[in-house]
């Protein structure tokens, strides 16, 4: 079975998936100290904002950081924290696909909660907003902790972003079948 740790993380990635970022999708899951799900979200253009009218692109031509994603993208860590139920996110844990950038950690300082828990740094190389996001969290006794190992096998497919997970007990860890899913199954997280 999925340890919590791996569920939350599953549901994360699973997130992830909603994402329309053709360059980095990301996924949060708020929780509860009770282990009880109170929001999820991914990196996307506010509600309301059509996907087709604005730029996703990391960089544009003329250096117009307007043609690019970056002033209008919500990060999956707010979004997370706006969707939750009426549930205070206070004293609570956030899991999230990558470390948070500094503009997060300040929302997620803000509503309170206790740790975040990540699955991959952002940059393989120092950079000041993960800098000062470390420094944030670190001030505000914000507990936070990387998953070194997963329980279960992650794999993201570089066309359709899907995640699977399954156990590595040695006896079940062989997979016997894999295919592509449609997208009415990609709500679903299948373990084999």
């Amino acid at each position: 079975y999925l340890s919590w740790d791996d569920y939350f993380m599953s549901i994360a990635f699973l997130s992830a998936q909603r994402s329309k970022d053709p360059i980095r999708q990301v996924g949060a899951c708020l929780v509860s100290q009770d282990y009880v799900i109170l929001g999820i979200g991914y990196n996307g253009f506010p509600r309301g904002c059509s996907d087709d009218k604005l730029p996703w692109a990391k960089k544009s031509r003329d250096g117009d950081l307007l043609k690019t994603k970056y002033p209008y993208v919500c990060h999956a860590e707010v979004n997370a924290i706006l969707n939750r139920n009426h549930a205070s996110a206070s004293g609570q844990r956030l899991y999230v696909t990558m470390f948070p950038c500094n503009e997060c950690a300040k929302v997620i300082i803000q509503a309170g909660i206790a740790e975040v828990i990540f699955y991959t740094d952002k940059q393989s190389h120092p950079n000041f907003q993960f800098t000062a996001s470390r420094k944030l969290l670190s001030m505000a006794n914000v507990k936070v902790r990387k998953i070194l190992q997963v329980s279960g096998n992650w794999r993201k497919s570089q066309k359709n972003c899907c995640v699977f997970a399954a156990p590595t007990a040695p006896a079940q860890s062989k997979v016997h079948h894999s295919r592509v899913l449609s997208k009415s199954e990609l709500p679903y997280i299948y373990i084999h």
